[in-house]
C-alpha cells in the first residue's frame, strides 16, 4: 500500500502544475507558425502603442506647412525629415501611425473588457436561470445580432455623438451578444457535469457555482473570442473613423487618417497606404494569434 502524499509535496505539485501548463500551452500554440509570427507582431504592436511618445519623430497634430504632401524618403521628392512622408496638413506621418496604434489598441482592449464582462455575466445568468428568462435574454442577443454589426454601431453613435469613447460603447454592445452565447452554451455544457452536481450537493450557492465552479471550465472558448473581438474592435473603429463617426479630427487614429488622405489617393499613395496597411497587418496578426489560442486551448483540437 502506498503512502499518503505529504502536505509539502502536495504543495510541491501544485506550484509545479502552472509552469506544466504553461510548457504544455506553448508547445501547442508554437505548431501554428502563423499564431507565433502574429504572437510577435502583436507584442510590436503592443510596445509601439505604449512607448509611442518616445518612438515617434513629432507630435501627431505638428503640422509642417512647407511640407505638405512630401513623398516617403525613398521615393524622388522625399526627405528623411519624414521618413513616410507627410499629409495634406503638413504633419509627419510615421508620427500619426505611431500614435494611431495607441489609439487603436485602447479601442481593442476598452471593448473586449466591456464587452466580454457584460457578456459573461449575462452568458452565466442564461445559463443558470429558469427557462422563461432564458428564453428572454437570448431572444433579445438574436435581435441584436439580426442587426448588421457596423450598421448597428453607426445608429448607435448617432444617438450617443460622434466621438471615440461612443464608438467604442457601441463596438461593445454590439459584440456582446457573441459573448453571451459562447458563455450560455460553455455553462450549459457544464452544468451537468459530476464535479458540478457534486458542488451543488455539497452544498454550493448559486454565485460560487457560477463564477468559481462553472467559469474557469469556460474560459478557453471565451479566450479565443476575446482575441478575434480585438481585432474586430479594431477595424470596427477604423470604419467609423473613416465615415466620420468615430474619432475626430486631429486625433491620430487610422480610419480617420484614411478619411482625410482619400482625396489625394491618386497623386499622393502614402497617405492612404500606409494607414491601410498598419489596419491589415495587425488586424492579421490578431486573428492568427487567434487560430493559435483556438489550437492550443480547445483541447480537440490538440494532436495527440
Amino acid at each position: 500500500m502506498t503512502d499518503a502524499a505529504t502536505p509539502t509535496e502536495t504543495a510541491e505539485t501544485a506550484t509545479a502544475q502552472p509552469p506544466r501548463r504553461l510548457a504544455e500551452f506553448w508547445k501547442y500554440f508554437r505548431e501554428n507558425r502563423g499564431a507565433v509570427i502574429g504572437l510577435y507582431v502583436f507584442a510590436v504592436f503592443v510596445v509601439v502603442a505604449i512607448f509611442a511618445n518616445l518612438l515617434a519623430p513629432y507630435d501627431p497634430t505638428q503640422q509642417f506647412r512647407q511640407f505638405t504632401l512630401i513623398p516617403p524618403a525613398w521615393q524622388e521628392g522625399g526627405n528623411w525629415q519624414f521618413p513616410l512622408g507627410t499629409d495634406p496638413l503638413g504633419r509627419d506621418l510615421l508620427s500619426r501611425l505611431l500614435h494611431g496604434a495607441r489609439f487603436s489598441f485602447f479601442v481593442g482592449i476598452v471593448v473586449v473588457v466591456v464587452s466580454a464582462t457584460g457578456g459573461i455575466l449575462v452568458g452565466l445568468l442564461a445559463g443558470f436561470a429558469p427557462r422563461w428568462l432564458d428564453t428572454i435574454i437570448m431572444r433579445i442577443m438574436d435581435i441584436i445580432l439580426a442587426f448588421p454589426s457596423l450598421l448597428l454601431a453607426l445608429v448607435l453613435v448617432a444617438i450617443l455623438g460622434p466621438t471615440l469613447l461612443n464608438a467604442m460603447i457601441a463596438i461593445a454592445l454590439v459584440l456582446q451578444p457573441h459573448y453571451v452565447r459562447l458563455t450560455r452554451a460553455s455553462v450549459i455544457n457544464e452544468r451537468t457535469k459530476d464535479y458540478v452536481v457534486s458542488a451543488r450537493v455539497a452544498g454550493a450557492g448559486l454565485g460560487r457555482l457560477m463564477f468559481i465552479t462553472v467559469l474557469p471550465n469556460c474560459l478557453a472558448p471565451i479566450i479565443v473570442q476575446a482575441a478575434l473581438s480585438f481585432s474586430t474592435a479594431i477595424l470596427d473603429a477604423a470604419a467609423l473613423g473613416f465615415l466620420g463617426m468615430g474619432a475626430q479630427p486631429p486625433t491620430p487614429e487610422w480610419g480617420t487618417m484614411l478619411a482625410d488622405g482619400r482625396e489625394f489617393i491618386l497623386r499622393a499613395w502614402w497617405v492612404v497606404t500606409f494607414p491601410g496597411l498598419a489596419i491589415l497587418v495587425t488586424v492579421l496578426a490578431i486573428n492568427l494569434m487567434g487560430d493559435g489560442l483556438r489550437d492550443a486551448l480547445d483541447p480537440k483540437l490538440k494532436r495527440s
